[in-house]
């Protein structure tokens, strides 16, 4: 089978903290709080921080489904799994235009604070600016977000001293009284319509919030490092958002302010008097650089995922989807910046931010929708590691509040939505209908009433819980150590062994053989995903069951099984059987065990292996094969003689590693305490991927 391209997991925390706040740091701070200030006056500041309360719902929507389907192409993709391919497609183009429009803006920024030192063309410099991005981009990710995390590192600490200069500077003034007067008089210009028309024209300072989530598939720990970044990145926004924006005002005469549109630079002039000279005014103007540049950097590497997640899903033309040799989407990424250059020439810096705006906000009412779409579904395999507060009202709200900003933007951004809508409809109809068969999770919904349920949607969410991986917590390694493993000589039928299997739970668990058997023979939405020739997984849930429990059976000659894929009924000869039973209350850590016993099976010569191994240590020690493992056997000679003749609990082992197995003489048994170790025994030693690799260098490693 060919691999499907993918992009390789080099994001960390601080990676998705720096995306996302570099890309809000840049024309929501530098560049926009001037001319957001000519819709509602002094009062913008918290223009700011009623935007920011309002991305919440979005922000808790995305957190969620980023964590069950961390792919590429954010929330096309997501749009795509819940609604279908028709609203897939026009999500994806209204998204990847609105992340194109703000990083064009953003870029402008670069230009316009050079001009504040030099005389140059503004739009030259962003242009020239947006293809040494580029540049960037192309090299690789992580490369690229090395210089973004030490671009963000100096934004912060700049901007830090600016808010406590600020804050200083106006409350200690012998003027406060003035500025009082003076710079906050008509502090709703244009009574609550205006607060609310500027709420939704700054909504675009905080789109980079999002933006983490169309690169997904590349951070490491996504059901953490996702809505952990997002929210510490929100805060820290917020905060310097509302009291520099505050400060702005404070400081700048109101007559300019609405024209400038080098704010934080004007007002960084009454700043800094501690500094010699013009060092404050450069180390602002270097900060915005600093900004504008994250973002010019993070929104052509969050965009340009867009065309190539839907080229792989054949809605974008083919070539978009090829990585290159630094595991980067380069034709993708060539198309984002030449589109960002076209935006840089044609629009203006209100039009570009008010196009943005827009359509990110129709995009977050789809996406909160999603959220609503994914859970009525009941899809066994949605799996997200971090679910939305206050489901369904805070999608709900989100969907009210998208659509009443919307409104507010005027007809032109509305008009300009509805163009793309329109494009969308187009492509989706005259190029992409045809490529497509698969359908969104609605229908899944719908399918309680109804048809039209997309079982291949279950197998495709199999595999990203697979890719996933366990979570904390979830008892694998233990569930592989305590497993019950035969291998058996004599034809059994399917049935029979399946009843077989069924009494020794039951005599095992607080529940009825019957009731075991019916769920090990009822046929489930993910079962396309589990059948794997030769092989056969079947499991239960049951209440009377209080921890998971394997058992592995082998068969040499096989045993023949009833299979059904793609609707197509056969029988396939089984060799190894996999019988999982969990509590029935932890559906999705099962979901989650499952998904690593297919990740184990699909090892090439799987079944062969599993039937040359002769003792059940070692074919315990292949299904616990990872990173999470080691073992050793104590010999005379080695470093590890000197274990030997002591008893387990005097050995001194990292706190997080545990000896699950010892072999004797060909007998495997789980140790406790006061097991001496001997010589000749083997151990099995599982724990966390860092302690083991000390294990290995210290006992296993060849100088």
């Amino acid at each position: 089978m060919k691999k499907k391209q993918g992009l390789k997991k080099v994001l960390t925390l601080f990676d998705v903290f720096a995306i996302s706040t570099g890309a809000m740091f840049s024309s929501g701070f530098f560049l926009l709080p001037g001319i957001a200030s000519q819709y509602t006056g002094p009062s913008v500041f918290l223009a700011y921080l009623v935007a920011g309360i309002l991305i919440l719902p979005a922000m808790f929507s995305i957190a969620e489904i980023s964590t069950a389907l961390p792919r590429s192409g954010g929330a096309y993709y997501f749009i795509d799994r819940s609604l279908g391919p028709l609203l897939g497609t026009i999500g994806g183009l209204g998204t990847f235009l609105a992340l194109v429009f703000k990083t064009a803006f953003a870029i402008v920024g670069i230009g316009a604070y050079a001009s504040f030192f030099w005389d140059i063309p503004i739009k030259v410099v962003a242009i020239s600016v947006t293809l040494v991005f580029m540049g960037l981009n192309l090299i690789g990710a992580k490369k690229t977000t090395r210089l973004q995390n030490f671009l963000v590192i100096f934004l912060l600490s700049v901007l830090t001293l600016f808010l406590i200069d600020g804050l200083l500077h106006i409350f200690t003034s012998p003027n406060i009284s003035t500025i009082k007067n003076e710079h906050f008089d008509n502090f709703f210009s244009n009574g609550f319509d205006g607060l609310i028309k500027t709420t939704g024209f700054v909504f675009v300072s905080y789109l980079g919030l999002t933006q983490i989530a169309s690169v997904a598939e590349e951070i490491k720990n996504p059901e953490r490092n996702i809505p952990l970044g997002m929210i510490l990145s929100l805060i820290v926004t917020g905060i310097v958002y509302v009291v520099g924006v505050f400060i702005m005002v404070s400081l700048i005469d109101p007559k300019m302010f609405s024209t400038d549109l080098t704010p934080a630079a004007s007002t960084v002039k009454q700043l800094f008097s501690w500094l010699p000279g013009q060092t404050g005014a450069y180390l602002m103007v270097g900060a915005a650089l600093a900004a504008f540049a994250s973002t010019g950097n993070a929104g052509i590497l969050s965009s340009s995922r867009y065309p190539f997640a839907m080229s792989r899903d054949k809605l974008f033309p083919k070539p978009f989807s090829k990585v290159g040799k630094s595991g980067t989407p380069i034709t993708a990424i060539l198309l984002t910046t030449g589109l960002i250059v076209f935006f840089i020439l044609v629009l203006s810096e209100e039009g570009i931010a008010k196009l943005a705006s827009a359509f990110q906000l129709l995009i977050f009412m789809l996406i909160n929708f999603a959220v609503i779409v994914f859970r009525k579904s009941r899809i066994e395999s949605y799996d997200p590691g971090y679910t939305s507060p206050f489901y369904p009202i805070m999608q709900i709200a989100g969907i009210i509040i998208s659509f009443i900003l919307i409104i507010y933007m005027g007809w032109m951004a509305i008009l300009f939505t509805l163009t793309i809508v329109f494009i969308g409809l187009l492509w989706y109809y005259y190029y992409a209908r045809e490529k497509v068969v698969r359908e969104g999770a609605i229908f899944h919904w719908f399918a309680l009433l109804g048809k039209n349920q997309y079982s291949e949607i279950e197998n495709e969410f199999m595999s990203i819980l697979k890719e996933k991986g366990l979570r904390q917590g979830d008892p694998f390694d233990e569930t592989i150590v305590k497993a019950r493993i035969s291998k058996i000589k004599r034809n059994f039928d399917f049935e029979e062994l399946v009843e077989h299997v069924s009494s020794v739970f039951s005599s095992e668990m607080h529940c009825k053989k019957e009731s075991i058997y019916n769920e090990f023979m009822t046929i489930s939405t993910i079962e396309p995903a589990l059948v794997i020739p030769e092989v056969s997984i079947l499991y239960a849930k049951n209440d009377g069951i209080d921890h998971p429990s394997l058992q592995v059976i082998i068969s040499e000659n096989g045993i023949k099984k009833p299979v059904e894929k793609g609707g197509i009924s056969s029988e396939d000869c089984i060799k190894v059987f996999f019988f999982l039973v969990n509590p029935k209350n932890a559906p999705k850590q099962q979901l989650r065990m499952l998904s690593r016993i297919v990740d184990i099976i699909e090892r090439e010569s799987f079944v062969n292996d599993m039937l040359e191994m002769q003792n059940n240590r070692k074919i315990k020690e292949y299904l616990l094969h990872n990173e999470r493992f080691i073992s050793l056997q104590l010999l005379p000679g080695t470093l590890q003689a000197e274990m030997i003749g002591k008893q387990l609990k005097d050995m001194i082992f990292p706190s997080d590693v545990l000896v699950a197995i010892i072999e004797r003489n060909d007998n495997s048994f789980a140790p406790h305490g006061n097991t001496e170790l001997m010589e000749n025994d083997v151990l099995t030693i599982i724990g966390e991927p860092k302690s083991i690799s000390i294990l290995f260098r210290k006992y296993a490693s060849i100088e």
